[in-house]
């Protein structure tokens, strides 16, 4: 598998690309390209050019969750009228209104435009994307110390309803050695993330995860997660977006962190 960073909160000096506090991975599984997340705005479409990307031959785009950090990117994709039928695969929340602070944070194509424009799959359950890929669909609460926080409200119809962000999900890679992990924001926790993943692909052995975590202060959180990671014996850890660099360097003390920036490539 290839990976390539499209959009994340930082670029690497002496590369000149854009970034933007939203995240976007361009991933190849042999004959199959997927992109991971669009972030907030074109900058996806920018990078993606000067990384000689040509997003006109993806077969897919997976979505993390439904926040415009992730999705807004989308409405930037459509008005390139590419030629291929691009498949989207998220959770049934995921083009849902979502609003916070009286601001609307949500994708901004919801779900019956959206259908109108891609093939659409919604799905609970985690899906096959290519020979080594699984969307891994709603995470179920494992642990105790990753609860569900509330980011806003969800529109259901003609109520609002606090929004637990359901809709989180993660993607997996399952090689011959072990299992790769690569997120978006992990509001249902990265070691919910990591133990479902495990199940999902029957395999222990987690050898790396890159995206974001959803941590910012230290806390009881922090360190049970850093615990839990050193448990696994992580070998490539990418924590980047949503990751304070204050969590960051605490993880580090445990564990090497690798730093991430728009351009990152890697090979797993």
């Amino acid at each position: 598998m290839k990976l390539k960073v499209l959009v994340d909160n930082n670029t690497y000096i002496d590369q000149y690309y854009c970034g933007e506090p939203a995240v976007s991975y361009y991933i190849e599984d042999e004959d199959i390209r997927l992109l991971f997340d669009v972030g907030y705005s074109d900058v996806f479409l920018k990078n993606s050019n000067a990384l000689d990307i040509d997003l006109e031959n993806i077969n897919v785009i997976t979505i993390s969750h439904g926040h415009n950090d992730h999705t807004g990117g989308l409405k930037y994709y459509f008005k390139q009228k590419y030629k291929n039928n691009i498949s989207i695969i998220a959770h049934p929340d995921a083009f849902k209104e979502k609003v916070a602070d009286n601001l609307k944070i949500s994708s901004p194509i919801l779900q019956e435009e959206l259908k109108e424009k891609c093939n659409l799959i919604l799905s609970k359950e985690p899906k096959k994307i290519s020979k080594h890929i699984t969307f891994l669909g709603e995470i179920p609460q494992i642990n105790d110390f990753e609860n569900r926080k509330c980011i806003g409200k969800q529109v259901v119809g003609e109520t609002s309803i606090d929004d637990y962000v359901i809709d989180d999900t993660a993607l997996v890679y399952k090689s011959e050695n072990g299992i790769y992990i690569i997120t978006g924001c992990s509001h249902s926790g990265i070691c919910n993330i990591t133990e479902y993943a495990k199940e999902v692909c029957k395999d222990n052995r987690v050898l790396g995860i890159i995206g974001g975590f959803h941590l910012f202060e230290l806390n009881e959180q922090v360190n049970k997660t850093i615990d839990y990671l050193k448990q696994n014996n992580l070998r490539e850890l990418y924590p980047c977006h949503c990751t304070s660099f204050v969590v960051k360097a605490e993880i580090h003390k445990a564990l090497p962190v690798k730093e991430v920036g728009v351009g990152l490539k890697i090979n797993w």
